[in-house]
């Protein structure tokens, strides 16, 4: 008797707490994940941090050995002062610094600041530098973010919308399946003009990269993780890159139109009947009862072209031909008479 009122109190709290629960085992999940990313990271990475140190201590010794009218206190003073250079985009390899922020170099500054890429190769070097990128950067991001919105739902009209809404009514197969079928079509096509195939480019380019470092690249920047240990156009002579403007404009480009292209897939797999049946899970009960009576809406709107509801209401109102050949099906010799205006206003409506 205990156990049968136990049992029926955690189906009811279970069956009453479905959302929260579900969400608070996503939280898990989702720690589970970084962690368990942390792991693999450190027990990958470790091992060639530590011998990447052995090499620099043992060069480090070989050219004091080598020099010694140099000192050690002298050498820390000489790499620290590079490395605080480098981390400005000023290298001691190369005293040329005007391409660094020419108006080439600064358009792709801006264009990793508003996007939030941010490859921290190059940063602001004076206090009013500083200054006007966050004052740059407070209003060209949301106004980043409503370009990058309104850009994507013109695009996904015409790559997703109405190609679903096409072959739904040409090979009446259902919207979900449909739907599941032009993601994964999207998603291939997608990967390979904007990954696959710009990093081939780049490792033609680029010498010192291999093609895994290549697609490496664009996907960490196309992503907007921007770690900025590759920086494409960095070559130190004019024969590896004889046109260092026109490279840098270009890549700059890429990133924009890419990122543009990455956010359409992104929408279009968030928009799939499985993704927000998937997302209902996780949702609380007010807010589940909300998108699940608007889920039919969304499927109508967003997932079919917007001239079919115009076109349904349209049929509705018969031709004089169809009056004329029902007539004389019938044989009625009831004169035709024509549709009103109100009464097409009101079938429209």
């Amino acid at each position: 008797m205990v156990r049968s009122c136990t049992y029926g109190w955690c189906a009811r709290f279970v069956e009453r707490h479905q959302s929260a629960l579900n969400f608070a085992l996503l939280v898990v999940g989702y720690i589970l994940y970084l962690l368990i990313g942390a792991g693999i990271f450190s027990a990958i990475e470790l091992r060639y941090e530590q011998e990447l140190r052995q090499e620099l201590k043992a060069a480090q010794q070989d050219f004091l050995s080598s020099n010694p009218c140099v000192s050690q206190e002298r050498l820390n003073e000489l790499l620290a002062r590079a490395l605080e250079a480098s981390k400005y985009g000023v290298s001691v390899l190369d005293n040329d610094t005007e391409r660094n922020w020419d108006f080439v170099s600064s358009l792709f500054f801006t264009s990793t600041v508003l996007t939030t890429t941010g490859y921290g190769h190059t940063v602001p070097l004076s206090d009013e530098g500083k200054a006007f990128c966050i004052f740059y950067a407070l209003f060209g991001i949301p106004v980043t973010l409503f370009f990058l919105t309104v850009a994507v739902e013109r695009i996904m009209v015409l790559v997703t919308r109405r190609p679903v809404s096409y072959f739904h009514r040409r090979w009446a197969m259902s919207k979900s399946k449909l739907g599941a079928i032009h993601a994964t079509c999207l998603a291939i096509i997608m990967a390979l003009i904007f990954l696959i195939i710009p990093a081939w480019i780049l490792f033609s380019i680029e010498n010192d990269w291999n093609f895994l470092e290549s697609l490496y690249f664009c996907f960490i920047s196309l992503t907007t993780i921007g770690l900025g240990d590759y920086i494409p156009g960095e070559a130190r002579n004019k024969e590896e890159n004889p046109h260092p403007q026109l490279y840098r404009l270009s890549i700059t480009v890429y990133l924009l139109v890419g990122l543009v292209f990455v956010l359409v897939v992104l929408e279009t797999c968030c928009e799939l009947p499985q993704m927000r049946r998937l997302r209902q899970r996780f949702y609380q009960e007010r807010v589940r009862e909300l998108d699940s009576e608007t889920t039919n809406i969304i499927e109508r709107d967003h997932m079919s072209d917007p001239t079919d509801h115009v076109t349904d209401h349209l049929r509705v109102i018969p031709s004089v031909s169809e009056q004329a050949a029902s007539l004389q099906q019938d044989g009625k010799s009831m004169p035709y008479t024509t549709v009103s205006e109100s009464a097409v206003d009101s079938k429209l409506r």
